[in-house]
C-alpha cells in the first residue's frame, strides 16, 4: 500500500473553511484510491478541526526547524508528499528532497496568493488592479515553489491560465484540480419555504472580513430600505470581538459566528450574499449555495472560474447598488429565484462533477509510476527547478539549522 505524507498548514476544519473541506477531499481521493494517508502538521490543534483518525488517517504533529523530521521522513519512505501551500514546501521541501528524494513532490495551492494579495492591496489604494501588481514578492516565491515540485495542484481554471501565461509556468508542472463531490442535496426547500439572506465565511480570512464591512456599510442598508422585514444572518469561525460588535437586531444585522451545521443554515436562507471585493481560488461558500439550491449575489472575483456559459447561479454585480438590487429582485421574485437555482446546479453537473477527481488522477498516475530513472531525468530537465532548488534549499536549509541550534542553545 503507497504511502502518501501530507505537510498542513493548519488541521483541516472542513466546517470552517473551503480549504479544509478541499484538504479533506484530497487525502480521501487518495484513500478511495488505495493509499495510507499521515497527516502531519506543526500548528495547534484547534477545537474545529477534523478528527482524521476518524477515517483512518494517521496524525503526526512535527515541528519546524528540527531535524528530528529528516528521520522520520527518511525510515517512512513515502511514495509522495504533498506540502499544503507554498510556505510549507519553502520550511519542509528541502529536508524532503535531501532525506528522501524517491518520494514524489507535491504541492497545494488552495489558492494563488500572489493574486489575492494584488487584489487586496488594489483595494486598499483605492484602485484597479494593475499588471505591475501581480509580480510581486509571492509571487516569486511561489512559482519557485512550483518549479522546485513535481506537479502543483492548482484550483481554479483561472489561475492555471494565469501561471501558465503572466509567470510563463510550463503547463507539465501543474494539474488542474478542483473541488468535487459537489452533489446537491436532497430535498431542498423552495422559494416560499426559505426566508432571510446569509452570508457565511472564516472571519481570519482577510477577504471574508472585509466583505462583512462592506455588507454592514454599504450593501445591508440598502437591502433593508426596501426590505425591512429582512434579516442578513452572518456565520463564520473565529469571529474576533470587532465583528461581533457589528451586530445589530433592530437593523437586522445579526452575527451568528460559528455553526456547527452550516449546510443546514444555508438551506433555510433564500438568498446567498458573498461581496468579495479581492480574493483568489474557487468560493466553498458560493458552491456550498449551489449544492443547498441557494441562489447567490457575488461579484466577478466571487464567481471566478466557477461560471458557465448559461450564466450564474444568481447574479454577479459589483457596485453596492447593483448588488443590493440583484439582492432584492432574487428576494422577491420567486421565478427568478427558481431559475437561478437551477442555473447552480447545472453549473455543479458541469464544472464540478466527480469525473473531475478521475481527471486529476489520470495526470497524477504517470508520475507515481514512473521509475527512479525516469524521474530523474525529468527532474534533471527542469533546469529552472533545480536552480531554485539549490539556491532556494541552501538558505532556508542553512537558516533551519541556526534556529534550530539557536533552540538548543536557550535553557
Amino acid at each position: 500500500m503507497p504511502l502518501l505524507v501530507i505537510i498542513g498548514y493548519v488541521w483541516p476544519e472542513p466546517n470552517s473553511s473551503a480549504a479544509g473541506s478541499r484538504m479533506l477531499s484530497l487525502l480521501q481521493l487518495f484513500q478511495q484510491q488505495g493509499w495510507q494517508v499521515i497527516f502531519a502538521s506543526a500548528a495547534e490543534k484547534s477545537p474545529h478541526r477534523f478528527a482524521l483518525e476518524s477515517i483512518g488517517v494517521t496524525e503526526q504533529s512535527i515541528t519546524l526547524n528540527d531535524s528530528r523530521f529528516d528521520q522520520w521522513i527518511a525510515e517512512l519512505q513515502p511514495a509522495a508528499v504533498l506540502f499544503d501551500r507554498f510556505m510549507l514546501e519553502e520550511q519542509f521541501g528541502w529536508r524532503v528532497a535531501e532525506a528522501y528524494p524517491e518520494a514524489l513532490r507535491l504541492l497545494d495551492m488552495e489558492d494563488v496568493h500572489a493574486l489575492r494579495h494584488a487584489r487586496h492591496e488594489a483595494v486598499k489604494q483605492q484602485r484597479p488592479l494593475q499588471l505591475a501588481d501581480l509580480n510581486n514578492e509571492l509571487a516569486m516565491r511561489e512559482v519557485a515553489a512550483i518549479y522546485r515540485c513535481d506537479l502543483t495542484l492548482v484550483i481554479s481554471e483561472y489561475e492555471l491560465q494565469l501561471l501558465q501565461q503572466h509567470y510563463q509556468l510550463p503547463a507539465n508542472l501543474m494539474a488542474y484540480c478542483p473541488f468535487w463531490q459537489t452533489e446537491p442535496v436532497a430535498s431542498a426547500p423552495g422559494f416560499a419555504e426559505r426566508q432571510h439572506f446569509i452570508s457565511i465565511g472564516n472571519f481570519r480570512h482577510a477577504p471574508n472580513w472585509d466583505a462583512v464591512l462592506w455588507l454592514k456599510q454599504q450593501l445591508w442598508p440598502q437591502i433593508r430600505a426596501q426590505l425591512p422585514q429582512a434579516e442578513l444572518h452572518i456565520y463564520g469561525a473565529y469571529p474576533p470581538p470587532k465583528a461581533t460588535a457589528l451586530h445589530n437586531a433592530r437593523e437586522g444585522f445579526l452575527v451568528k459566528g460559528w455553526v456547527d451545521n452550516a449546510e443546514q443554515v444555508m438551506r433555510q436562507a433564500r438568498v446567498c450574499l458573498a461581496p468579495l471585493r479581492f480574493g483568489a481560488g474557487l468560493k466553498g461558500k458560493l458552491l456550498q449555495a449551489m449544492q443547498c439550491g441557494t441562489p447567490s449575489v457575488t461579484t466577478p472575483i466571487g464567481a471566478e472560474g466557477m461560471t458557465i456559459d448559461s450564466g450564474w447561479a444568481g447574479q454577479i454585480a459589483q457596485t453596492s447598488s447593483e448588488q443590493a438590487a440583484a439582492a432584492c429582485q432574487l428576494y422577491q421574485d420567486a421565478a427568478a429565484w427558481q431559475s437561478a437555482q437551477q442555473q447552480g446546479y447545472h453549473i455543479l453537473a458541469k464544472r464540478f462533477d466527480s469525473d473531475q477527481a478521475q481527471y486529476f488522477w489520470q495526470r497524477l498516475q504517470p508520475l507515481l509510476v514512473e521509475t527512479a530513472l525516469t524521474r530523474a531525468e525529468r527532474r534533471a530537465s527542469n533546469f529552472t527547478g533545480q536552480m531554485l532548488q539549490s539556491h532556494a534549499y541552501r538558505s532556508t536549509r542553512y537558516m533551519g539549522q541556526w534556529i534550530e541550534a539557536k533552540n538548543r542553545k536557550m535553557p
